[in-house]
């Protein structure tokens, strides 16, 4: 189901009409037009394009999946595409939503590859905003970047706490090996697919404030600056959280490492001090005389003997930190 919603003058008069009624509206130029598509079909855009003049290779982009973040500039519109992105703190997997972006002087048309992003959300982002709506597209244009900045933004902020919780798993007595390095895996394969998301919105925002565009007035100029800002520290961030989980992985292998040395030392030192009984039991076990044969002493004096070099070892090596 379209979503429509009609603003004239800054205050929204219409919402939820057909969609056929768009070219009705665009034609007025106090008028600001915004539907919301998810999942159309090719004959729905071909529809769209037609009333509103958009270019093939727009079209086209909206029709495939998997396209790059990106701001592309034509005579009669821009067309965007941006992604939301949400983290899983079970299986620590990201998950991002495709939305495209038609702009027009007086028509933003939003068109999402799946119900996954909450167009829900930026509805009320734009009626808790509504003294800024006299801006018209771009008023429209900013809630929606808006909001995917600060999913970007959230993301980055699980990720980071997540990355936190994996280090402090490092140093548990009894760490799991193989669950850490799972988890490392996952997180890292995460910020490499946040990154490609995040890093590219410093382009379409910074080329959205351009003002050859003509696109963002002064009233909103601010607002979309403070979304430039916070995409500047998301994108910061995932650079120091790509930093971070580097290390975790390379600590993790360093104190993997140290405990094998550590086994070895032990494995070694108790090695050692079981050799003490079997070379002296060896000894007294020869088919040739030597003091003691025959005789109690003899067992006495090896038993004595074991016992007090295995016990000389012993605090040998636990002076040294090998047991």
């Amino acid at each position: 189901m379209a979503r429509t919603r009609l603003y004239r003058d800054g205050e929204l008069v219409r919402e939820d009409f057909p969609v056929e009624d768009v070219s009705e509206y665009i034609v007025e130029p106090d008028a600001t037009v915004w539907f919301d598509l998810c999942s159309p079909s090719p004959e729905q855009l071909q529809t769209i394009s037609e009333e509103l003049g958009l270019h093939p290779l727009a079209v086209e982009d909206a029709l495939h999946s998997h396209q790059r973040a990106k701001l592309d500039r034509y005579s009669s519109h821009l067309f965007i595409t941006v992604y939301s992105s949400s983290l899983s703190l079970e299986s620590g997997e990201l998950t991002g939503h495709e939305v495209n972006a038609f702009v027009t002087r007086n028509a933003l048309v939003t068109v999402r590859k799946d119900a996954g992003f909450d167009i829900e959300d930026v509805m009320s982002r734009w009626d808790d905003g509504r003294d800024l709506a006299s801006s018209g597209v771009s008023f429209l244009l900013h809630g929606l970047l808006d909001y995917v900045v600060d999913t970007h933004f959230e993301a980055v902020q699980t990720l980071d706490t997540e990355i936190e919780s994996l280090e402090d798993r490092l140093f548990e007595d009894r760490p799991q090996d193989r669950g850490i390095q799972l988890r490392t895996f996952e997180l890292r394969k995460s910020l490499v697919n946040l990154r490609r998301v995040v890093l590219p919105m410093r382009e379409v925002v910074n080329s959205v404030m351009r003002r050859d565009l003509q696109i963002v007035d002064d009233a909103m100029t601010p607002y979309f600056q403070d979304v430039y800002d916070h995409v500047l520290r998301a994108s910061e961030w995932t650079e120091s959280l790509r930093d971070l989980i580097s290390n975790v992985l390379e600590t993790h292998l360093t104190l993997r490492g140290n405990r094998v040395n550590t086994i070895m030392k032990q494995v070694t030192s108790w090695a050692a001090i079981i050799a003490v009984p079997t070379a002296v039991t060896g000894f007294y076990g020869e088919n040739v005389p030597y003091p003691g044969f025959g005789h109690v002493s003899g067992v006495i004096s090896s038993l004595v003997i074991i016992l007090v070099l295995a016990a000389t070892l012993f605090v040998v090596f636990k002076r040294r930190g090998w047991l």
